[in-house]
């Protein structure tokens, strides 16, 4: 027997919360906002990554970092935002991509696809979380007055933890109100980083050599391609197309800001949201850009460098050569600090050209954006499980409630942390991976769409997707996190949705039951003549030999009196990988042979459901009548689980088993045969 304290617990445990407004919110269920009150929201996932794009750009691609940019950047602009322009006219409620991806694609290819997509997904807001609070350390590590009056602090693993607790514990209590707070830290944050941005440019302007030397060594770029060597301003453009996929971190937010249209006030929502990407779009452009060339010019590039383990014989990141350990430190097994500018190059600039004030000031504000970049990476991992696995039949019962997603989402943020040592450069690559696929999938969506419609762009659409697919490949090659983590996150996905659409699969599963006249003409007949006895069948030619030959032998093998009338039931399959559906029967008359027909996910679901509604509206217990079925049992679970049929009449029986728990008031089953 339960305690009181324990059943305190579970009721609060499954308790709704109600969540942020985040990403795949549901239509209606906040308030509507200005497009660019939403573009905060948006923002604080995309602009927050200035907190490390930057460090991460120069580590990919060195002095080479601001033209590797500028090609992100025009990928961005001519082809992010055509694609993304194009699925919120095609998905204005915020379904996405994934969405789109789901209606081109029929029964459980549709589904497998969505759920192996989930998995990128998850890897997207999980890596959100984990490498923004990992961030967020380095910047309240690296802060100069930490450094000074809290030491103890220095261990990047525990902060980053104590930073990932926080979030979940601020969702186990409930959070909303989100786009007020949104707007008020995307504000502060990009009005100081145009600060630092501008106070970098005239210390460029100031200090010419600073500039003449990092085109010196730009244009020193060489490439080797076989025998050839190619150096000069086709080196530094090869060298830049084959760098960028390293920084694809710049273009988080598209699918995001689609997620939120919801919350776009009308009218002309998906106009508004347009001018929301285009608007986030451009800004993060400028910033891009103008961050990865004042870092370059001005940070010295062992301040770059991340955190290396020296005895490691085989690293799994390998550093650039100018972070790597000197024989000393190889021999001792030492582990180096990382540089200043690690994870934090705007900030490194803020502290040294406008003092440790406003780079504490600036630090503060990045370490809040971060968080809450996480907070919105939580919320969309809220809101996306009960978008897609529930209408699947492929969520647990305590899916439904909040707090336990959060604390399963919590430990998985853990364990990604705990795996990647709170290193923001060694989780780049998995980030950069759960993006590359989610936006590889929108230009598929879309250049598919396009071919439907005839679309004159189609063409451009399907070359789009060719470079996000490169992208993709390329930047998989180079960092394989991101793939094993998705595979994992993929595997669990598939593994627990299938096994919970198994133990779901003897629920009711009929929303709603409609009949036609004539159906419900059969009903009445039949209730006023006596009892109500159904015979299952499944149709072969339909014609007057079979429903006697089939009369015939269920009135032996049952023995139903020859004055009780009878009704014929016959369903046919629909798409079985739906979980639910509504019945709609229609009565037919074959020479006076009185049948229901319909069509149904599930076979013994519609035959449950049916009774169950009889019994209902008519006030009497009905009777059921099926034959044995020959074949392997194990067989026949697999076909009803996956096509929807299968061994009909224990299958039917425990599913009212379950649905009425009163013996007396459960409909009856017979087989015989």
């Amino acid at each position: 027997m339960k305690t009181s304290e324990s059943g305190w617990f579970k009721k609060w445990l499954y308790s709704g919360v109600q969540e942020i407004e985040g990403p795949s919110e549901p239509e209606g269920k906040h308030q509507q906002h200005s497009w660019w009150k939403v573009m905060c929201l948006t923002g604080v996932d995309y602009f927050s990554t200035l907190g490390y794009q930057p460090g991460i750009a120069f580590l990919a691609a060195g002095v080479l970092s601001p033209v590797a940019t500028l090609v992100l950047v025009l990928l961005t602009l001519f082809g992010a935002l055509p694609i993304y322009s194009r699925v919120a006219k095609e998905s204005p409620h915020g379904e996405g991509s994934i969405a789109m991806l789901e209606a081109l694609l029929s029964r459980w290819k549709g589904k497998l696809f969505v759920l192996v997509l989930l998995g990128f997904v998850a890897t997207d807001f999980v890596i959100t979380i984990t490498l923004s609070a990992a961030d967020a350390t380095a910047h309240i590590l690296e802060n100069p007055f930490v450094h000074t009056s809290l030491p103890f602090l220095d261990h990047p693993v525990i902060v980053t933890f104590a930073l990932v607790a926080f979030l979940g514990v601020v969702f186990l209590k409930g959070f909303k109100e989100a786009i007020g707070i949104a707007v008020i830290l995307v504000a502060i944050y990009l009005l100081l980083n145009v600060v630092v941005l501008a106070r970098a440019m005239v210390e460029v302007v100031n200090h010419p050599d600073l500039l003449a030397n990092w085109r010196t060594a730009l244009f020193a770029s060489k490439m080797s391609a076989g025998p050839f060597q190619v150096a000069g301003l086709a080196a530094i453009v090869l060298l830049s197309i084959t760098s960028f996929p390293k920084l694809a971190l710049g273009l988080s937010g598209f699918e995001t800001g689609v997620a939120v249209m919801p919350l776009v006030k009308r009218p002309n929502r998906i106009g508004n949201t347009r001018r929301l990407l285009m608007t986030a779009a451009l800004i993060m452009s400028v910033l891009l850009i103008a961050s990865s060339f004042v870092t370059s010019v001005l940070i010295p590039q062992e301040e770059f460098c991340p955190r290396i383990d020296c005895g490691s014989a085989a690293p799994v990141h390998t550093p650039p050569a100018y972070c790597g350990c000197t024989t000393e430190q190889k021999a001792a097994g030492a582990t180096t600090d990382p540089g200043k500018a690690n994870g934090r190059a705007l900030a490194y600039i803020a502290h040294k050209y406008l003092g440790d004030i406003f780079g504490t000031i600036y630090d503060l504000s990045t370490i809040l954006i971060l968080w809450f970049a996480g907070a919105s990476a939580m919320a969309g991992l809220l809101n996306i499980v009960p978008r897609y696995l529930p209408r699947y039949g492929m969520a647990p019962e305590w899916s439904r409630a909040t707090r336990p997603l959060v604390l399963v989402f919590t430990g998985i943020c853990f364990a990604v942390t705990w795996i990647f040592e709170a290193n923001v450069d060694a989780q780049g690559g998995a980030y950069a991976t759960g993006v590359l696929v989610l936006m590889s999938s929108a230009a598929i969506a879309v250049s598919l769409s396009a071919r439907r419609r005839k679309s004159k762009w189609t063409l451009a659409f399907w070359l789009i997707s060719a470079v996000f697919v490169y992208t993709t490949v390329a930047n998989i090659i180079e960092r394989p996190d991101g793939i094993k983590i998705a595979s994992m996150f993929i595997f669990a996905i598939i593994a627990a949705s299938f096994i919970s659409r198994a133990m779901r699969s003897t629920e009711i599963r009929i929303d709603k039951i409609e009949l036609d006249e004539a159906a419900q003409a059969f009903i009445d007949e039949i209730n006023d003549e006596g009892q109500i006895r159904i015979v299952t069948n499944r149709r072969e030619t339909g014609d007057m030999t079979e429903y006697r030959f089939k009369e015939h032998e269920k009135r032996v093998d049952n023995h139903i009196p020859s004055s009780d009338p009878i009704l014929f039931y016959e369903i046919e399959t629909g798409d079985a990988s739906e979980f639910k559906g509504k019945l709609f029967i229609r009565g037919i008359d074959v020479d006076g042979y009185r049948i229901l027909r319909t069509q149904a996910p599930a076979v013994p679901n519609a035959i449950a459901g049916f009774l169950l509604h009889l019994r209902d509206t008519t006030g009497k217990i009905p009777h059921v009548y099926f034959g044995w079925s020959e074949g392997n049992p194990l067989m026949y679970l697999a076909r009803y689980i996956l096509f929807g049929e299968g061994d009909t009449a224990p299958v039917t029986r425990e599913i009212l088993r379950q649905a009425e728990s009163d013996p007396e008031m459960r409909p009856n089953v017979h087989v015989g045969g």
